[in-house]
């Protein structure tokens, strides 16, 4: 294992800023990718979910930024906003070592007026999904002449969404003398072409086979469609995991799942692409801080999804592509913890357990459905509520201050808050369910920042 502090060319202050943010030690694509990256060299990279390829190649922008000259100097391409602003919030967090750095997110889902506001302003990084960058920059909105590094994240998924075009013209408008960073969870020969494309002698980073998955219990059960509700339910009443995600290849699934696993008074929510913007952000804060223990999803929805602590994922139905399984499951075992995996594999879908099979390159652990069959549902509310709050990051509200209110004023415990999530104009925070009522009627007697917040209960 190597230390960061080995990296000589992060500053002392950005080595102290890891360190506080508990990074110590790099994970394999950050050990590999860093020193090439550091030095100014294109890389491209296959990294799974939850490798740690975020910091990697944020310590890279972060190197190259200079506070001092507004201009735009690093641009990041996601997928999806769930993704990106997942990516933002890990950049702020590595950019604490250093003041006024300006980081702005261009996704889909947000006013195009208010972002152009944010616009006059050149920020130094901007994270956005290719469609709403290629429209800013075509509305002279948003300019990359002085782009030092651009970063595709997840261009697998990209390519497959369809954005080929939109990437292939928004490279037109970066310099040609710049770094580029290529991360991918597979490596298609699409990915290969277009790395041939767009970079300049690329280190090649693969951090081990996508079928190494020591620290992920895998179990399979054959069921039928009309028995895998049952299962579903026995399954989560057996293990009551404080966070599942349960993956549907549909999201009329979504929908019926989760509605029936809330009428079972198992807390459960659905995640997909049919939901209004603001619906899916609310879905995945609710989720991210308690206030739901089972997340119903789809593959694409459930990209950018960061829980620290997931401790099962459910295969409703396999996905037809075998990567995407292992992808899938290797949300439960980030950073070395351990993690349970369940799939319900019905009769048609066989073709798909045995591909799975030679990928892993080992026998499936089957059991009889029977024995979830057999188990009595239980109630699984929600530890947490979560509160949304009037005002955010524009209005200068920090988690701190929304502690300080419901601790000091408001006279609850340090451990009856959960986590505080600020968006750019509002707050979230999550309180223990027993005691929503009470923090609601605390909040409406004092004040945050000096001013008086209205709060509602997120439903």
């Amino acid at each position: 294992m190597t230390a960061f502090s080995t990296l000589t060319q992060l500053p002392a202050s950005q080595i102290d800023n890891l360190n506080e943010l508990g990074y110590t030690v790099m994970t394999p694509v950050q050990a590999e990718a860093l020193p090439a990256i550091l030095a100014g060299r294109d890389v491209r990279a296959q990294a799974k979910t939850g490798s740690g390829k975020t910091a990697a190649f944020g310590l890279g922008v972060m190197h190259v930024i200079d506070a001092s000259q507004y201009v735009t100097q690093a641009l990041v391409l996601c997928p999806t906003r769930e993704l990106a602003d997942q990516v933002s919030k890990e950049l702020r967090r590595l950019a604490r070592f250093t003041a006024n750095i300006k980081i702005l997110t261009l996704c889909g889902g947000q006013p195009v007026s208010a972002q152009r506001d944010s616009l006059v302003h050149a920020p130094h990084i901007v994270v956005g999904t290719p469609g709403r960058i290629l429209d800013h920059l075509k509305r002279e909105t948003l300019g990359l002449d002085g782009v030092k590094t651009l970063v595709l994240d997840e261009a697998d998924r990209m390519l497959e969404m369809g954005f080929r075009d939109d990437i292939n013209e928004i490279v037109s408008y970066c310099p040609p003398q710049r770094q580029t960073l290529l991360f991918s969870a597979t490596w298609p020969q699409d990915i290969a072409q277009i790395s041939q494309r767009i970079q300049r002698d690329p280190l090649t980073v693969e951090t081990g086979d996508v079928s190494d998955l020591p620290a992920i219990e895998q179990v399979f059960y054959e069921a039928g469609s009309r028995e895998k509700l049952q299962a579903l339910t026995g399954l989560l009443s057996e293990r009551k995991p404080a966070s599942c995600v349960v993956f549907c290849n549909t999201r009329r699934e979504c929908d019926d799942i989760a509605a029936a696993l809330e009428s079972a008074q198992i807390s459960a929510l659905a995640l997909h692409g049919d939901l209004e913007q603001r619906d899916r952000d609310r879905v995945l804060v609710r989720f991210s801080n308690a206030s739901c223990r089972v997340l119903v999803a789809t593959d694409v929805a459930a990209r950018g999804l960061d829980i620290k602590s997931l401790e099962m994922v459910v295969n409703y139905q396999l996905s037809f592509d075998p990567e995407v399984h292992v992808h899938r499951i290797g949300r439960t075992a980030r950073a070395g913890q351990e993690g349970f995996a369940a799939s319900l594999v019905a009769p048609d879908e066989m073709a798909r357990a045995h591909a799975l099979e030679d990928l892993l390159q080992q026998k499936l652990q089957w059991r009889s459905v029977s024995e979830l069959k057999s188990v009595a549902t239980v109630a699984l509310p929600a530890e947490m509520v979560t509160l949304c709050i009037d005002g955010g990051r524009k209005a200068k509200i920090r988690p701190g201050d929304i502690l300080g209110a419901l601790t000091g004023d408001g006279g609850l415990k340090g451990d009856q808050v959960g986590k505080i999530e600020i968006a750019p104009n509002h707050a979230y925070v999550a309180v223990r369910q027993s005691l929503a009522r009470q923090v609601m009627k605390q909040l409406q007697q004092v004040k945050i920042k000096g001013k008086s917040c209205r709060a509602m209960l997120m439903k």
